[in-house]
């Protein structure tokens, strides 16, 4: 009997990246929806699809993530972070169904100077942050069964990141700057989807609130400078503040995750992100 996985979101790049790994795990029967197929803030309509299909778990991979945008469009963060959230936890409790939930180290307000565990007290500095905490909690108050995973800096060879961005300006550009003091980790997709495919294959039930990023510290800057190291790209990278490139939602400025509760419960060994970037870079074919 195989298992079945619902993948919510699965347009983002790692509900993408998800579908990609379908192939090495066949004792997984994927389903991914995208807004079109299931309104995750529809309880209504979310109610009526997981009673109408089989689903042992439910990967979360829908979210509103416009971290800027968020700051003028509060509403509809809210209702897709943290309403959709609660419908999918509310579905789950009612059908015994296991719920892994994708957050952010946006929940915390990036004034620490050493890495964030997941008892850390969140302070989130923007709507974005805020919104995925409440979805958290919203998940915790209504179902026991749930992995919340906290990650930063996702990027991958789909959707829109980073490293696509730097990849595309590079190609009109012969110098960039980039901010320098933001600190955090890089995160591969892939490594958090196999991570993911894991708890799920182990059927895990060590449940709640996990950190998880690539190992290693970089700068926005740092990490802009490796990709195009990897990518053989000739171009200048100039590091600047954050002052100079202001945006509406405040960025932490320090926001690296302490990995240590899940590699101890997971037995998982987490790749270095310049070793993760580099595959990155290898499997980017545009």
């Amino acid at each position: 009997m195989k298992t079945k996985v619902l993948v919510t979101g699965a347009n983002g790049q790692l509900g993408k990246t998800l579908a990609a790994l379908k192939s090495q795990y066949n004792t997984i029967d994927f389903t991914g929806t995208s807004a079109k197929e299931l309104d995750i803030t529809n309880s209504v309509q979310v109610a009526a699809y997981f009673k109408e299909n089989q689903i042992d778990w439910c990967v979360n991979c829908a979210a509103y993530t416009a971290v800027d945008k968020a700051e003028t469009e509060p509403e509809n963060a809210e209702n897709v972070n943290v309403v959709g959230s609660k419908n999918l936890a509310i579905a789950c409790a009612e059908n015994n169904i296991v719920l892994i939930q994708v957050s952010t180290d946006f929940v915390f307000n990036g004034e620490k100077s050493v890495a964030y565990t997941e008892i850390d007290t969140t302070s989130p500095t923007g709507v974005y942050g805020a919104t995925k905490l409440d979805g958290e909690r919203e998940i915790a108050k209504r179902l026991e069964q749930h992995f919340i995973l906290r990650t930063s800096w996702l990027y991958s060879e789909n959707g829109n990141n980073f490293m696509k961005t730097m990849i595309k300006l590079s190609k009109d550009r012969e110098l960039l700057a980039v901010v320098a003091d933001q600190i955090g980790t890089p995160t591969y997709a892939r490594d958090l989807a196999e991570t993911i495919l894991k708890i799920i294959t182990t059927n895990n039930k060590q449940y709640g609130i996990y950190n998880y990023s690539n190992e290693g510290v970089a700068s926005w800057y740092d990490f802009a400078k490796a990709i195009f190291e990897e990518s053989n790209i000739p171009i200048k990278v100039v590091p600047i503040k954050s002052e100079a490139y202001p945006t509406p939602a405040k960025r932490p400025h320090f926001s690296v995750l302490d990995k240590t509760k899940i590699k101890t419960n997971l037995q998982i060994e987490i790749p270095h992100w310049r070793d993760s970037l580099r595959k990155a870079i290898a499997n980017n074919h545009e």
